[in-house]
């Protein structure tokens, strides 16, 4: 179906059968409207939009060809729509937002934040694309086959971070984040885990300024999902280790189901079926299933 509309946009600029549709100007009702569709939000500075933005499109042979200006070609913009809610950001919201950023981010996520190329971000301004783009021109078709994730899978979870912000919703937004990149091709899991990594960051942080007597517990189920972002990466041998450290130390009562899943699915990463046959039995029908999906990435 990509490749379809990809070849659309080809079309689409020999055509006079396709208007142009306005960019967005606010990006909290752009966040907003593509939790609805789900969809990732397309965002550029205010400032990138006065002067010519050329970027390049494929056919469906793979030919490319040169659009002068993204902002101001009418045929390009519906393609967008398709996959994205595209919105140009103020730079008054600059300052704001950047500081919100600069004591949480490594510095490859805030040059991408500063500088004037697209960025892809969830529905809560997390960017997906977070590496710096070094290309002349950026090119559309890539970041429609790359980056237009449908995101029905996080849906509820997105929409229960966005209302409210606690260590609870986001971590289970992360987990499921996980789950999402597992459903992912290759060419972009590293970058959905990566998303889920800036939420578990972001947890971390919350929970250093939160009073419950769960803490303990929390921090712990943190460390296992580090566990399970290994399996997910193929790391089996890193993740039997770090299993074997935390249940010297005492695992919570309240993580012993996802202890358990994560020590079977690691030997089982591992080829070790005799060791994982101990925990099967304390993991759930749905967990197993999930624990195949992982299997199936380590082969």
């Amino acid at each position: 179906m990509k490749k379809y509309f990809i070849f659309l946009i080809f079309c689409s600029l020999f055509s006079n059968s396709i208007k142009g549709q306005e960019w967005m100007r606010s990006l909290s009702v752009a966040q907003n409207l593509a939790l609805v569709q789900d969809k990732m939000v397309l965002m550029v500075w205010e400032e990138t939009t006065r002067y010519p933005y050329p970027v390049i499109v494929e056919d469906d042979k793979g030919r490319k060809l040169i659009v002068r200006d993204l902002f101001t070609d009418e045929y390009i913009s519906p393609i967008i729509w398709d996959y994205f809610v595209p919105v140009i950001v103020s730079e008054d919201q600059y300052e704001d937002m950047y500081a919100n950023l600069e004591e949480k981010r490594k510095q490859s996520y805030l040059e991408k934040f500063n500088d004037d190329s697209i960025k892809i971000m969830d529905v809560n301004g997390y960017i997906l694309n977070a590496s710096p783009s070094y290309d002349m021109y950026e090119n559309i078709s890539k970041i429609i086959q790359k980056y237009a994730l449908h995101t029905e899978f996080i849906n509820t979870e997105l929409r229960n971070y966005r209302d409210k912000k606690d260590v609870y919703s986001g971590y289970y937004l992360a987990s499921k984040y996980l789950d999402f990149a597992m459903l992912m091709e290759k060419n972009i899991r590293a970058e959905v885990i990566e998303l889920a990594e800036l939420y578990i960051n972001d947890i971390h942080l919350l929970l250093d300024k939160t009073n419950t007597e769960e803490k303990p517990v929390i921090r712990q189920r943190l460390e296992l999902l580090e566990i399970q972002k290994d399996l997910i990466t193929d790391k089996p041998r890193p993740a039997i280790r770090k299993l074997k450290r935390m249940e010297k130390d005492g695992i919570e009562e309240a993580n012993l189901t996802m202890y358990s899943f994560l020590f079977y699915t690691t030997n089982m990463c591992l080829d070790r079926p005799k060791e994982a046959s101990a925990w099967k039995s304390n993991i759930s029908s749905v967990n197993l299933k999930k624990s195949q999906k992982i299997i199936n990435l380590n082969n």
